[in-house]
């Protein structure tokens, strides 16, 4: 209330003056007042916003709510935060102290002693402000976490110190000295730093793991899960503390328990988050990750948002661009059921989210192992596919899109694919694919349609070495299209794997159908070598006459 902050404003300026333990909260050296043009009192004022805002919290936060016994506030203050909240709350505060380290180094470069002297203060406030909002919310912490809070606040005193004597004195020399010193203590403190965070976020994710393991409590359980999958959305160094600290092994206990069902979809969500980095694939290797996956899918008891999620982690650990899912040998054991049971969640799936993340899982199955394809003809994938694509509520991005068309590419290798495509209306859609364009400017968004135009054209591409493919393109006028973009670059959105992918499937085509093409395109497109055609597309001008 009103009276609260008045008093610990009031306080706060009382130690400002006392110097009881603030003494970097206090006005400019005196004799350095002649130099500054302003009223002194008026510049003391604007000095406070920067240097004590942080300070004023710390007091708050440390004066007792009302007069009860200590555990009762303590019970109030933990009342008001959920843990997903307080860590959300300590890593913003982790990243504002990265952000201002970083911008000291900079200024001390330049050797912008008055900026670094503020901006030193703040770091303090906002390191002290850190330790003792965390404190607030954990009571279990380490010796070794307080050690390390020790030194990091006591470093950052002498940090201030040091940059509070550098703004006292003008001698160049002295300062070039000092600068060595700051540099080093800057130093010092970034390592410290992050060493406490370190800790933090490991007792914070074992604090959370030993929960999710003990716990009897659906409510409680699905809080930790919750919690957990929050700090996995904070990068891949979480993930990873995660991941060696065991939360694939719990996670997977919970996907084992039927009394826990309802809370498979997050508890899924989580997991396929964990997997992006490599320590949570040995995890998941270890304890027959990939077969439980596998039953959830093939397990028809179970709700479409939770074969929806075990799609997710399954697209999430065949992805291509990881460089370590070689060891994943059951995954072979398990293809033939997973791809199954992929393409039954395509079939029916009820929205255009969950179309998306079984058709991205076998998008990527089909680049893990090439015996999927196969698998994928002899279950009318490519029927099953192409009729969703009609579906405007199913595939309704150019996300999914992208996904399919994906598939039909790594499919179109297979000699009997052709057939399947024609009788699909296929080559259609492959056709209404490369005039795929952005409708908001995202560049997500723009960089899938440059995707789906490129791997429609090396479908064709490929597909067209089957004359009634090729016959057909001819007849949907696909030749002027990928005439069009070769020769405008806004087309393809300046995409040269586009381009080169166009010029492909256009010699292709004009192999099987010669007459299709102008003297004019046919000189410049097709008759040069592939690179030569290249480089004389992307040097083009457009034409806006």
């Amino acid at each position: 209330d009103c009276s609260l902050w008045r008093s610990a404003h009031k306080n706060r300026i009382n130690m400002a003056f006392k110097g009881e333990d603030h003494l970097d909260s206090l006005p400019l050296p005196v004799q350095r007042m002649h130099l500054i043009q302003v009223d002194s009192v008026q510049r003391w004022m604007e000095d406070l916003k920067l240097m004590t805002d942080c300070e004023c919290m710390c007091i708050l936060q440390s004066k007792p709510i009302s007069m009860e016994k200590d555990e009762q506030n303590e019970l109030i203050l933990s009342s008001q935060y959920s843990t997903c909240d307080n860590l959300q709350l300590l890593l913003k505060r982790a990243w504002i102290i990265s952000t201002e380290l970083t911008r000291i180094a900079q200024k001390l470069e330049k050797n912008r002693w008055q900026r670094v002297h503020s901006m030193t203060v703040r770091v303090n406030c906002h390191v002290r402000s850190m330790i003792n909002e965390y404190n607030t919310f954990t009571r279990n912490s380490s010796e070794e976490m307080h050690q390390f809070e020790k030194l990091l606040i006591d470093k950052c005193s002498e940090f201030t110190a040091f940059t509070e004597r550098c703004i006292q004195t003008e001698e160049e020399q002295i300062l070039k000295s000092m600068k060595s010193c700051i540099n080093e203590t800057l130093t010092t403190i970034a390592q410290y730093f992050g060493q406490l965070i370190e800790l933090v976020l490991t007792h914070e994710a074992q604090n959370l793991l030993r929960q999710i393991e003990l716990s009897d409590s659906v409510y409680v359980t699905e809080s930790a899960i919750n919690s957990l999958f929050s700090l996995t959305q904070e990068g891949a160094h979480l993930c990873r503390i995660i991941a060696k600290e065991g939360g694939v092994v719990v996670l997977f206990k919970i996907c084992r328990q039927d009394c826990f069902r309802c809370l498979y979809p997050q508890t899924l969500r989580t997991l396929a988050s964990i997997c992006c980095v490599e320590e949570g694939m040995h995890q998941l290797e270890k304890v027959d990750g990939i077969l439980c996956l596998a039953d959830i899918l093939t397990d028809n008891t179970h709700s479409e948002a939770t074969h929806a999620e075990a799609a997710a982690v399954i697209a999430q650990i065949t992805s291509p661009h990881l460089t370590f899912t070689q060891h994943l040998s059951s995954f072979l054991e398990n293809m033939e059921e997973i791809v199954t049971a992929l393409v039954k969640l395509c079939q029916e799936a009820s929205s255009g989210e969950v179309f998306l993340l079984a058709s991205a899982a076998l998008a990527n199955i089909t680049f893990f192992d090439t015996m999927a394809c196969e698998i994928l003809l002899q279950l009318n994938a490519m029927k099953i596919l192409l009729a969703a694509c009609s579906d405007k509520h199913i595939v309704d991005t150019p996300y999914s899109r992208d996904q399919v068309v994906t598939i039909l590419a790594n499919m179109s290798v297979l000699d009997q694919c052709a057939s399947e495509i024609i009788q699909g209306n296929g080559v259609q859609l492959l056709m209404e694919m490369l005039f795929e364009r952005s409708s908001s400017g995202n560049s997500a968004e723009v960089a899938a349609c440059e995707r789906v135009q490129q791997k429609s054209a090396v479908t064709l591409a490929r597909l067209s070495r089957d004359p009634e493919v090729a016959d057909a393109a001819v007849k949907l006028s696909c030749i002027p299209r990928l005439i069009k973009l070769c020769r405008s670059p806004t087309e393809r959105n300046n995409s040269d794997s586009v381009l080169v992918a166009c010029l492909a499937a256009l010699r292709r085509l004009a192999v099987m159908s010669p007459d299709g093409l102008e003297d004019s395109d046919f000189q410049q497109l097709v008759k040069p070598r592939l690179v030569d055609s290249f480089l004389l597309c992307t040097n083009m001008e457009e034409s806006f006459v």
